[in-house]
């Protein structure tokens, strides 16, 4: 996180009077997120709700990677763009939506598609990581690189009317588990649809990405109680939340006591196909 300074101009404090106005937040928690860094992979279904709450909430620096156009199947649901876009790199629109929302947040543009080599090289430049990506080799790519460079990772993931959330803190050690105590290996092809062949309910990828949000802006105000450890199911259709506690995998090949992945070197090889999202009942947006 960068240098944390308690002056605010009267514009700031305007915009963030609500924030300020919380016991829980006040000016030093809204200091933090103006110090705050925060990488979103994906500017698509989630990445979008995701990216226009942190801007609004004042994170300091938001870093976009996607390496997608836009096409208008995606309007759907990716309200940081629009139709005059179409065609356009996802990560730049996003950005251009996030300055005109808030000035005051800087930008940093990423349009390529995550690989071993970038996620080592941005990773570590950032606080805080959101996976908002629609294949099963990023999400996994993405749950090691922030275990081994120690970063937490807010992941979010829907289908038709369902979503999924979590937050692995799994470098902190302890009782932590990590992405692969949940899923040691990515499912075979085709074993759970995308997006494209199941659908998604725009909404539902609305709410996901709002709970992101909330949930980094938990972690960097350190209020609340954290959802590591634990996996948020929703179903839209039946309007009902449940919580499933994860534990950690003695026998993890990432965190475990002998583990197997000790670097980055098992995902420099030709990427896994892309199919939807690392866990079984939801895909990406």
């Amino acid at each position: 996180m960068g240098p944390m300074e308690l002056d605010f101009s009267d514009s700031e404090l305007h915009r963030y009077s609500r924030h300020i106005l919380l016991q829980e937040v006040g000016a030093v928690g809204q200091a933090r997120l103006r110090a705050a860094r925060v990488l979103l992979v994906g500017a698509g279904g989630l990445g979008s709700p995701l990216a226009l709450y942190l801007a609004a909430a004042g994170i300091g620096t938001i870093g976009l990677i996607d390496d997608d156009r836009l096409e208008l199947s995606n309007l759907q649901r990716q309200v940081a763009h629009d139709t005059g876009r179409i065609g356009r790199n996802k990560a730049d629109s996003a950005a251009e939506t996030i300055r005109r929302l808030n000035p005051g947040v800087a930008v940093e543009v990423h349009p390529l598609r995550l690989d071993a080599e970038s996620a080592a090289a941005l990773i570590p430049r950032y606080d805080i990581v959101c996976d908002g990506t629609d294949n099963f080799a990023t999400r996994f790519l993405l749950g090691d690189a922030c275990h081994l460079l120690g970063r937490t990772l807010v992941s979010a993931a829907v289908l038709r009317f369902e979503g999924q959330l979590a937050v692995y803190k799994s470098h902190l050690g302890g009782d932590h588990p990590c992405q692969r105590c949940l899923h040691p290996e990515p499912p075979p092809p085709g074993l759970v649809p995308s997006c494209s062949e199941a659908g998604v309910l725009g909404a539902v990828t609305g709410v996901m990405g709002t709970l992101q949000a909330t949930e980094v802006l938990k972690e960097i105000l350190g209020i609340g109680e954290g959802l590591a450890g634990r996996l948020l199911l929703w179903d839209a259709l039946d309007m009902r939340f449940r919580t499933v506690r994860l534990r950690r995998d003695p026998a993890c090949p990432l965190c475990g006591p002998a583990p197997r992945i000790r670097d980055l070197s098992c995902h420099a090889a030709a990427p896994a196909p892309a199919c939807a999202a690392p866990l079984p009942a939801a895909g990406a947006a």
